[in-house]
């Protein structure tokens, strides 16, 4: 048996999770949770990436004494953001929130450089304005980028403070908007467009390279094996959670469905047509040379931000009771467009909704479980609209669809996208990018071997999926 350490950090919680890997197993054991909660600056909303550091090395703590050496540990986090460290490794930065809006209007700025189309033929990306291109181009001229030696992406940061190595994991490169899609090197022309250091760029390494041991700090703080590593993963979540998807990529589409759902296919070439770029679809890095053909829907965002709104006011919900309430709602009732700009933004959801809901010429609704129903069926509409155009796009055959994140524990949600997109939704497994993380941990130490389909028959041996059948072919599409 292997046993690895996956350091998972998502937009509102992180966790260090072990997974023990041997001949015909695969099994996840949670050694540590922690809240994941923005700060506000002066300057807008940031990570509290020191606090985050601190629950990590928590996290390893509780992984060294738990049963079996960790002889690896991987770290995958969301995409674009980032911190500068300057040439004595120090953070010069507090890393920003991709929903600071500190970008507003950048992307226009920067059509005057490079036009949409050439950029897109370049960088295959969605044009979303949190991306680390314009995140670099909203700093200029600050102190920070006068110092900056390096840029690390957060899990490169993440990896820098436990090995000391300065590198830059494929998967999440790709969504810099810095990276050539085709031949998934840096752009010489894109950074020099943006006006940056080349030297600010570190060397690109591949899901599964083992980058050295972890630092003798690190070991003394954690108590882990002198002889531990740290071992690339795909960092970006939805790589890793792509991996950890039971699926035949010749045959379904899949949504990582979190805080936000990402809905696509898996590629072996990018898609760079007009049309492609018109339908707001991005070609990102997969493991082992894969193109994430996906669009970026707001997710499950909306929901949560609508929870906290109303704990604010007083009102504590169980998310499980009310979204059973939501189900007794009957359908035909508002649909939003959940990718509308207003809903980005931390703040008061529930008036956002009632504005788009006016705006399409719909009745807002009523009450609590009636406002979750609109934001599930919503959810559901775009998920199957998304994987529609996914196949005409792509020319790939879809039969079903694989769900997989922590949208696959809502039974509502699974219910309505398969009845949306008239095909079965095959929910689970929940803990898809930690799956991913430690399976090409695994298969980097030995322990497995093999390709993805490798990977993925040992997911679906092992783990459990739910299958949610169309009711209603198509009924909820609109």
């Amino acid at each position: 048996m292997t046993t690895v350490a996956a350091v998972d950090l998502g937009a509102s919680s992180g966790r260090v999770v072990l997974g023990h890997i041997g001949n015909d197993t695969l099994r996840l054991e949670e050694v540590h949770r922690f809240p994941n909660e923005p700060v506000q600056r002066s300057t807008g909303l940031h990570w509290d990436i020191a606090r985050l550091w601190h629950e990590v090395v928590i996290g390893l703590r509780a992984a060294a004494g738990s049963s079996g050496e960790v002889s690896s540990v991987g770290v995958d986090t969301w995409a674009v953001d980032f911190g500068l460290i300057d040439r004595a490794g120090e953070l010069l930065n507090p890393v920003v929130h991709y929903r600071n809006d500190r970008t507003k209007g950048v992307a226009e700025q920067f059509d005057e450089v490079i036009a949409r189309q050439a950029l897109y033929e370049r960088n295959g990306l969605q044009l979303l304005p949190f991306t680390t291109l314009y995140q670099l181009l909203a700093m200029r001229g600050s102190a920070a980028m006068a110092c900056a030696h390096r840029l690390l992406l957060v899990p490169d940061l993440i990896g820098y403070w436990l090995s000391g190595r300065e590198v830059t994991e494929q998967t999440n490169a790709s969504t810099t908007g810095l990276l050539d899609v085709r031949t998934r090197s840096w752009a010489p022309d894109l950074v020099t467009a943006a006006e940056l250091d080349r030297e600010l760029l570190t060397a690109l390494v591949e899901p599964g390279e083992i980058t050295g041991r972890l630092r003798p700090l690190v070991i003394t703080e954690t108590g882990l094996s002198e002889s531990a590593v740290l071992t690339v993963v795909g960092s970006h979540d939805t790589a890793s959670a792509v991996v950890g998807t039971p699926m035949d990529p010749e045959r379904a589409a899949y949504i990582a469905c979190g805080t936000w759902g990402l809905v696509g296919v898996e590629l072996e070439h990018p898609v760079l047509t007009e049309a492609s770029r018109l339908a707001g679809f991005t070609n990102e890095g997969g493991v082992d040379g894969r193109i994430r053909y996906l669009h970026n829907v707001m997710g499950l965002w909306i929901l949560q931000e609508t929870l906290r709104e109303w704990r604010r006011q007083g009102v504590e919900h169980d998310l499980s009771t009310l979204l059973a309430q939501a189900a007794e709602v009957p359908p035909g009732g508002p649909v939003i467009d959940v990718d509308d700009p207003s809903l980005l933004a931390p703040g008061p959801m529930v008036s956002r909704i009632a504005r788009l809901c006016e705006r399409s010429n719909q009745e807002p609704p009523a009450s609590h479980e009636a406002v979750a129903r609109c934001i599930v069926e919503s959810l559901a509409s775009t998920f199957a609209l998304t994987v529609t155009k996914a196949r005409e796009l792509s020319g790939r055959d879809i039969e079903v669809v694989h769900l997989v994140g922590g949208g696959a524990l809502n039974e509502l949600l699974c219910q309505l996208t398969a009845d949306a997109c008239g095909l079965p939704v095959l929910a689970g497994p929940v803990e898809a990018t930690a799956l991913g993380n430690v399976l090409v941990q695994a298969r980097a130490h030995d322990a497995i071997t093999g390709d993805l389909a490798v990977l993925r028959n040992l997911v679906l041996r092992t783990q459990q999926v739910r299958r949610y059948e169309p009711a209603a072919v198509g009924l909820q599409c609109r």
